[in-house]
């Protein structure tokens, strides 16, 4: 990957952890060794849309996964793409 690829991939990893809730529930997934249904929003004292809105951008960012199941989705961190981000930012 080129420099300018690498940095515009380390801009939109960055972008995605830009709030401190993001950041939190990408910790909090990274802890677990199976992925999180229903749980994520009691852990924060947000709405349940605000959660959920966070984990749309962290999705869409590609650093967490989301699977359906029945009606809920469960969540989980992408390895791939945390240590994906982990090297980028070593290369700073």
């Amino acid at each position: 990957m080129t420099g300018a690829a690498a940095d515009e991939d380390l801009a939109r990893l960055t972008k995605a952890l830009g709030h401190p809730a993001r950041v939190q529930i990408v910790k909090m997934l990274a802890k677990r060794d199976s992925c999180v249904c229903g749980e994520i929003a009691d852990a924060f004292p947000l709405a349940q849309s605000t959660v959920s809105q966070h984990l749309k951008i962290l999705k869409e960012a590609g650093l967490i996964q989301g699977e359906v199941d029945g009606p809920r989705v469960c969540y989980c961190v992408s390895p791939a793409s945390l240590a994906r981000l982990k090297s980028l930012v070593a290369a700073i």
